[in-house]
């Protein structure tokens, strides 16, 4: 089959288009022929191994897990002996590594039927960066009825989701966001906007509940002058900010952890782990007509490269989703 892989660290010049061998499903697993596949950050991460110190885990000279990729959405090719949820002909979403590919073979635990009426191409959006704003949201902001809620980086791959989560949570939702994702982000759902070119949501004075932070342009202490007394700030995404190429997010979420024990506001750092569970409620919002994904670009598998050199570079809105 083909996949996209690399050997080294580096650019998107170290990926490339190859023959590798189509993986064999195992008892507790299924093997998908992919449709669509979606490109995260979490991609050029990898492809670069940044930060640093994650190559103690992911490999010291290179990615031991050759394939790139993680957001998936297919049909179901066969299934191990002890999968009983699905048979061959299925259309699935989920995550795994090695998701550029034109067969993935996945957990059991982390494959979810595809929400009716979404396109491959939209399901595909949906696991990592639906799965990142529902955990933020729900399980560390605790969001409830009512609540003034604002998204730092609303327009992008996370943020486009965590709008709409926020709103079918029944908040009161601020995107911040640049002049031209404005129109974007209005048609999400947000009922208020900050153009982050003309105004700081720190210095405002406005004060909100919940503060997801999906950015990392703004310290702590800054985020902090936006809450309220009890509120809570949710961080994701801004470990390079804090911790740099060496140690990256473990440098936000130690300074999390430490700053935590003096004040009165709940610093959060999210980590954000594949769940079926998390699969089937983001498959109810879409199927409610809650949850839309928003598709920015698509681009062939061959592409992939060009994909991630886009994402990296031009700060794409919304997802990049990869078709077979």
């Amino acid at each position: 089959m083909k996949a996209i892989a690399q050997d080294r660290y580096g650019s998107p010049d170290v990926l490339e288009l190859r023959e590798v061998d189509k993986p064999v499903v195992a008892d507790d697993t299924v093997l998908v022929r992919v449709h669509a596949a979606a490109v995260n950050a979490r991609d050029w991460h990898l492809m670069r191994g940044d930060p640093y110190l994650a190559r103690l885990v992911l490999g010291l000279s290179g990615p031991k897990t050759k394939i790139r990729g993680t957001d998936f959405a297919g049909r179901v090719e066969a299934v191990g002996r002890n999968v009983k949820r699905f048979r061959p002909g299925d259309e699935v979403f989920g995550e795994v590594d090695g998701a550029f590919a034109e067969y993935v073979c996945a957990q059991d635990n982390t494959v979810e039927p595809k929400p009716a009426g979404l396109s491959f191409e939209q399901a595909a959006a949906v696991p990592l960066a639906g799965n990142t704003a529902l955990m933020g949201l729900r399980d560390l902001g605790r969001v409830q009825p009512g609540q003034r809620v604002l998204i730092n980086g609303a327009s992008g791959g996370v943020g486009t989701f965590a709008v709409q989560i926020a709103k079918a949570f029944g908040a009161e939702v601020t995107g911040v966001c640049s002049t031209r994702n404005m129109e974007l982000t209005r048609s999400m759902g947000a009922d208020h906007l900050i153009d982050y070119t003309q105004e700081d949501f720190t210095r405002n004075g406005r004060r909100y509940d919940v503060v997801f932070d999906l950015v990392g342009n703004h310290s702590l202490t800054e985020c902090r002058r936006a809450l309220t007394p009890t509120g809570r700030l949710v961080l994701s995404g801004g470990g390079v900010s804090e911790g740099g190429s060496l140690i990256g997010p473990m440098g936000l979420i130690l300074k999390g952890q430490v700053m935590s024990r003096f004040v009165h506001h709940q610093l959060l750092v999210l980590t954000a782990t594949p769940s079926k569970d998390n699969l089937a409620a983001l498959r109810e919002l879409a199927e409610s007509g809650k949850l839309t994904p928003v598709i920015d670009r698509t681009y062939p598998l061959s592409e992939v490269p060009e994909a991630i050199r886009y994402l990296e570079v031009e700060h794409a809105r919304s997802k990049v989703v990869i078709t077979m």
